[in-house]
């Protein structure tokens, strides 16, 4: 495999004096979509707030095309290439679909990705281009949260459960705009408790129970029964 994106070493993060991960090794491939699953509390969120440096971690444990960035702090992650999609989507209430994807194109680095583009992808948010996000939906709002990391111009996304309390048909929809993400050379790390989904659909896959690896490698070598074990830790 060459040299991966971005890449975690012995990663160990914590909340004060509780560890909640412990060791954590993982890979993303350039232009590749990694999967990680595992029940709750078993670090997912955590291993994103500790990449992003919302948890302290070592210099070396974070590595960005071959560079530490362990000592970085969060806001420079954005200007990097980092983005998140994060867990209840967490939108500017206040602004309107189109004000919140302004802003963040604003706040972010310049490329191919732009607000009309994100209509392009997302029709249904051009209907809605001057709703607030109050007025819309579970998946349009999860659409503009997609769409506000987009318009940052990325390299890479962290997707934070993507599908928690989606209907299956938006979940669909939002599945269905990936290989378009992927396609303009965006990489990303997904989480999503569907585990059949994300096995069709990722390069990579990470099991983490209990703030540990339990599974890792490409997709194709797990079968349905050895993700499931790994996943309950039966």
């Amino acid at each position: 495999m060459s040299t991966p994106i971005l890449s975690v070493r012995g990663l160990n993060a914590g909340y004060g004096d509780f560890q909640a991960l412990f060791g954590i090794d993982l890979d993303l491939p350039e232009g590749g979509l990694l999967g990680l699953v595992g029940a709750n509390g078993a670090g997912k969120s955590t291993l994103f707030k500790a990449i992003l440096g919302l948890l302290p971690r070592g210099r070396d444990m974070v590595t960005f095309r071959g560079q530490p960035i362990g000592h970085l702090r969060t806001e420079a992650m954005l200007r990097l290439g980092i983005a998140l999609v994060p867990e209840g989507r967490r939108l500017f209430r206040s602004l309107s679909v189109e004000e919140n994807l302004k802003l963040a194109a604003e706040s972010g680095r310049r490329g191919e990705w732009t607000v009309t583009r994100v209509f392009d992808l997302f029709p249904a948010l051009r209907e809605k281009r001057h709703a607030a996000s109050t007025a819309l939906s579970g998946g349009q709002q999860q659409m503009v949260a997609i769409g506000r990391a987009l318009v940052s111009n990325p390299s890479v996304i962290l997707f934070d459960e993507i599908s928690l309390g989606l209907a299956p048909i938006i979940v669909n929809d939002v599945y269905a705009a990936m290989p378009a993400i992927l396609g303009s050379g965006i990489s990303a790390i997904v989480v999503e408790q569907d585990v059949e989904r994300i096995r069709r659909m990722a390069d990579r896959l990470v099991c983490l129970n209990e703030g540990r690896v339990v599974l890792s490698g490409p997709t194709g070598d797990f079968t349905k029964a050895q993700i499931t074990h790994a996943y309950f830790g039966e």
